[in-house]
């Protein structure tokens, strides 16, 4: 297995490097053919690990491949962790990362910068293989910081646009936030339990639990809690959770095709994964739990919000993820672990089709983006409407669609959980579900139904379709719609081995004292019993009044909308503004840090380096040239003077030390 382990990180690799070093001398067609196949080997052999590991069960892999260094007796290797959920999650990652490939064949067809696309996001799968095959710390922030670069060079690729360089550059500051607290955090295991192997780290953990650190003076915290939230700060800037959400958004500068990629399935769901993959060291401190839980239901409710008032169509499917790794976040706090993975795998397969669904309309519209010009389009899209279609179901938790048993799985878990805060979740994740799907149909009503608004916006002047006719997308387009749409549906009927089951027994630890997904396998009969229980319950009720409001708010008075923006302005602001998140960083952060750098810059670098070190220098010794100058005037006699001076000087320098002269 080892070797097909290196067979799946490095096609990828290989790939990339090929279209990236030779794209010109393979042309476009040689760069998309070789990254396709690179990252389809990684998908078959993907999909080989996981039949042996999760299906056959025939034993886990935890393998060192070599050594980077070792000094004294710690060791840094690269290996690799090969068990149910690393197995899963390289299949979701090699499997819509090849169907993002194949789509952007379509999506990117014109583009000048062809080559060095597929490269990078050939890169970008094999960044994000690396961080989730890890099976120690070093390589887990290798993975972690390569798919930080990538994203940073992906957001950025359109680099003559001057919002995409502000998007990629914030997304980067950001990241460096989070990635600061997830290397102290990983400092903190060095530290506490000397190791950065995990199965290592895991078995010493329950020895130092106890152990505690005055941070300030008479005020101890255990290191355990501090080392988790510690490595929550990195999930919080890498999975966008408030208040490190703020890149995510502004992430849609990039073309649509990594907008799906980052979104379904490699950088937001990394922090995902790190907080599961510890979940043994998270389950000795129910604090870090409960902060967990907390910040993933504010960023789930109050993300949710804030898509309602979204015109821009990418942005709409942008605050949905943020809301999605929400209710993932809050799963993971509340210790349902295996129910948040089997949320970011459904919620992989459904995002990645309603991203790449807006792309395929942007296409149609001629890269409008704006929904109050678009409408109608069902008619001339027959498969994206379909496939969007099954999308929003997905996402809004329709019962038999994939979404609807990883959600429902998650509300009922934190609805049993008793740590501190699971009330507040509960209620959070609760309201999400009717934002979720207000937000949702919102914008598949005002996309597909209602009036054709293109037409009206070119008798208006406004010639930003160029008057032409919408048509479906080419085929490259709609197969990866079509090849998405069918896990979005089927996906969720695994939810018997994957969460009620025992696929992630050994592998992902929770205290007994917090299973609260043992509660919902004490009345688990099976998936048909789970979607009747569902209709028990208020979510797919408050699901169904979240689609009914859409419809009557946009389709049935259209003119209500408006109205109600007039009437709650002060909380249309609120939203429009994004709760001032970007102004508060911008006047306190970012406006902070620039008189930071203008300070030290006028007293490091023009006081002290330029003033003293390199102009005083200067001046003293220009000071010093010219009293040196007085005395090498060229004249003869100047000289002849100086040499009687001189003699004078001798001679009564012998007198008075050595009496010579009487």
């Amino acid at each position: 297995m080892e070797q097909l382990c290196l067979l799946i990180v490095l096609a990828p690799l290989a790939a990339s490097l090929v279209a990236g070093l030779a794209g010109r001398r393979i042309g476009r067609a040689g760069s998309h053919w070789v990254t396709i196949v690179g990252v389809g080997i990684a998908f078959a052999l993907s999909a080989v690990v996981f039949k042996q590991v999760v299906i056959d069960a025939a034993g886990n892999l935890n393998t060192t491949v070599f050594t980077w260094l070792a000094v004294g007796g710690l060791r840094f290797e690269i290996g690799f962790l090969i068990d149910p959920l690393s197995a899963t999650m390289m299949l979701v990652v090699t499997f819509v990362s090849w169907m993002v490939h194949i789509y952007t064949i379509g999506y990117m067809h014109d583009d000048p910068g062809y080559q060095r696309f597929f490269s990078y996001i050939s890169l970008f799968t094999f960044s994000m293989l690396m961080l989730v095959m890890a099976n120690n710390f070093l390589q887990l922030f290798f993975g972690w910081e390569a798919v930080g670069l990538v994203s940073y060079l992906l957001i950025g690729f359109w680099f003559k646009r001057p919002t995409a360089i502000y998007a990629n550059l914030k997304a980067f500051l950001v990241n460096r936030v989070g990635d600061f607290g997830f290397l102290l955090g990983i400092a903190g295991v060095l530290f506490w339990l000397g190791t950065v192997d995990y199965a290592t780290a895991f078995a010493r953990a329950p020895h130092v639990q106890g152990t505690t650190v005055e941070l300030f003076a008479g005020s101890p915290w255990s290191v355990m809690t501090l080392t988790c939230i510690l490595l929550f700060v990195g999930a919080m800037g890498k999975s966008a959770q408030v208040p490190l959400h703020v890149w995510l958004p502004d992430s849609m500068e990039g073309p649509t095709p990594i907008s799906a990629l980052i979104h379904a399935a490699t950088m937001v769901t990394a922090g995902i994964f790190m907080v599961a993959r510890m979940s043994p060291l998270f389950e000795l401190s129910e604090t870090a739990l409960s902060v967990v839980m907390v910040i993933g239901a504010l960023t789930a409710f109050f993300m949710g919000l804030v898509g309602i008032v979204q015109n821009d169509i990418k942005r709409v499917v942008a605050y949905s993820t943020l809301s999605q790794l929400g209710y993932m976040t809050v799963a993971l706090g509340a210790s349902a672990y295996a129910a948040g993975i089997f949320h970011l795998v459904t919620h992989a397969f459904f995002k990645a089709l309603l991203f790449l669904g807006a792309g395929s309309v942007i296409i149609a519209m001629h890269h409008e983006q704006d929904l109050r010009r678009m409408g109608g389009l069902r008619r001339y899209m027959p498969i994206t409407y379909i496939t969007m279609l099954v999308g929003s179901l997905a996402l809004i938790g329709a019962p038999g669609f994939a979404g609807f048993f990883s959600k429902d799985a998650i509300i009922e878990a934190v609805h049993h959980a008793d740590l501190p805060g699971a009330g507040l979740a509960y209620t959070l994740v609760l309201a999400g579900v009717f934002v979720t799907a207000f937000y949702s149909f919102r914008m598949f009503f005002l996309t597909f139904h209602t009036d054709e608004r293109f037409r009206k916006a070119h008798a208006a002047g406004d010639h930003g379709h160029h008057g032409h006719e919408p048509q479906e997308s080419p085929w490259v387009v709609t197969i990866p719609l079509i090849a998405l749409a069918v896990p979005s549906v089927l996906a969720g009927y695994f939810i018997d081995p994957a969460v009620m089951g025992d696929m992630f027994d050994g592998v992902i630890y929770v205290a007994p004292g917090h299973d609260a997904i043992a509660h919902l396998k004490e009345g688990y009969h099976g998936v048909w019993s789970f979607m009747v229980h569902g209709f028990r319950g208020p979510a797919v009720y408050l699901a169904l009044a979240g689609v009914a409001a859409a419809w009557f708010v946009y389709v049935r008075r259209p003119g209500l909308a408006a109205a109600a923006a007039a009437r709650f302005h002060g909380l249309y602001r609120l939203l429009i503004n994004k709760y001032y998140a970007d102004d508060f960083n911008e006047a306190v952060f970012a406006a902070g840090g620039r008189r930071i750098g203008k300070w030290l810059w006028e007293i490091g670098d023009v006081t002290l380096i330029d003033g003293l070190a390199v102009n005083g220098s200067a001046r003293v010794i220009g000071w010093f040239a010219g009293v040196a100058r007085q005395m090498q005037t060229g004249y003869l006699y100047h000289y002849a003077f100086m040499m009687i001076v001189g003699l004078l000087g001798l001679m009564g320098y012998l007198y008075f030390t050595y009496g010579i002269i009487h």
